[in-house]
């Protein structure tokens, strides 16, 4: 039987509870805009607490850097999509908006100019916690988004844009670089025209690439367009993924190059579209055997290969169903995306299967600009990432 004295001291624990409950404040909206009471994002920043909602009004925001220090916290744009143009500001050396610690979604915001004195600035930076980053474009930064290094961060970039590395040739701008963090997702995005960095640099223990167009297109020269430097478990599937003429590098996909930092090292291939625009044969996906651990898992399947190259000639693993196509087969830069209707490939493959718990068959395809496309699945499969036309996909309206 609990005694009197505990009796008391539970019932007080309880009283607490319910005061605090009762006069903790509500979650706010925090509306910003040219006509507010608050007109500058950075004053949204300050003003806004764990839980509040804030909103921007459309507009173009001149060095209008933020750091979010909260716990959670939503952000969007409304209507047209208002552009943050860092305009030579940055906040604390890092980025146009920095966030800190805690659960933040972002929507609908352009992220512009990003530049700092070591040269990785960018449109974001998340330190701690977990950020989701929906239907926002970035443009011209040093990095698009970048985070720190912290084991128990994650990142999720759903139907974004992320366009125009700086030409510099002092340093190496990734459009999206993802550092040692516990989950990275990227989905329905579009990546294009970078220079000398990368496309997608990703050291995260898990990273799920899924239904985007990583396609550097005519004005690219981006090095890798995919790549996972310290390994770990990689899932691609359903990509678009092409290299441009003007690159330095024959590696369009690279696992492993600085070894495996992570105990679990899985990289799983299926349903992509890999093309090389280039006259110089590509290394479509490259492992380095040689600084990889025994045990390391590689699985392709159903993968479609454009151009000249090598895919699983030198790539050690389990290879099923993936095919080739000559130079010119498919061209990103027309948004043609997949064979023609009449084409050989046409109804080749069975479903890819479930391996370890991770499905292996696309669920959607990318769909232009930005975004996805539910996909009915197929009594039989074409390889590669569309099982449709893949021309010109379903255009959602601009934002």
């Amino acid at each position: 039987m609990p005694t009197p004295h505990l009796l008391r001291r539970v019932r007080r624990a309880f009283a607490a509870a319910l005061l605090a409950a009762s006069t903790a404040a509500p979650a706010a909206v925090i509306i910003v805009g040219p006509e507010e009471s608050v007109t500058r994002i950075a004053d949204a920043a300050r003003l806004a607490r764990d839980g509040d909602t804030v909103l921007i009004k459309p507009g173009t925001y001149r060095g209008d850097v933020a750091v979010w220090n909260q716990k959670s916290l939503e952000i969007r744009g409304l209507g047209t999509r208002p552009v943050l143009q860092a305009d030579g500001r940055n906040a604390e050396g890092k980025a146009i908006w920095v966030f800190v610690n805690g659960q933040f979604k972002v929507d609908n915001i352009a992220f512009q100019g990003a530049r700092v004195a070591d040269g990785n600035g960018a449109g974001i930076r998340l330190e701690q916690g977990a950020l989701e980053v929906r239907n926002c474009s970035f443009e011209d930064n040093q990095n698009g988004i970048l985070t720190a290094n912290f084991e128990d961060a994650e990142l999720r970039v759903i139907n974004s844009t992320f366009d125009k590395a700086p030409h510099d040739d002092l340093a190496l701008h990734h459009l999206l670089y993802v550092g040692r963090i516990r989950h990275f997702v990227l989905e329905g995005s579009r990546l294009q025209r970078g220079y000398r960095g990368h496309l997608v640099k990703s050291r995260a223990r898990v990273s799920e690439v899924r239904y985007n167009l990583l396609a550097d297109g005519p004005e690219g020269a981006a090095s890798y367009e995919l790549e996972f430097p310290e390994a770990g478990t990689a899932v691609v599937t359903g990509n678009v993924i092409a290299q441009s003429a003007a690159s330095s590098n024959p590696v369009i996909v690279g696992y492993g190059a600085e070894g495996a930092h992570w105990p679990v090292n899985r990289l799983l291939l299926s349903h992509n579209t890999l093309i090389n625009k280039g006259i110089r044969p590509a290394w479509f996906v490259r492992a380095w055997n040689d600084k990889l651990p025994a045990g390391t898992e590689i699985v392709t399947r159903n993968n479609l290969t454009v151009g000249f190259g090598v895919f699983t000639l030198l790539l050690p693993g389990d290879h099923r169903g993936n095919y080739m196509l000559p130079p010119g087969a498919i061209d990103p830069d027309k948004l043609e995306l997949a064979p023609a209707p009449d084409s050989w490939l046409r109804g080749r493959l069975s479903r890819a299967e479930t391996l370890g718990g991770t499905e292996l068959a696309p669920r959607a395809e990318f769909a232009f600009p930005a975004g996805t496309q539910p996909l009915s699945q197929p009594p039989v499969w074409t390889p590669g990432a569309f099982q449709g036309s893949g021309v010109a996909i379903t255009r959602p309206a601009e934002r």
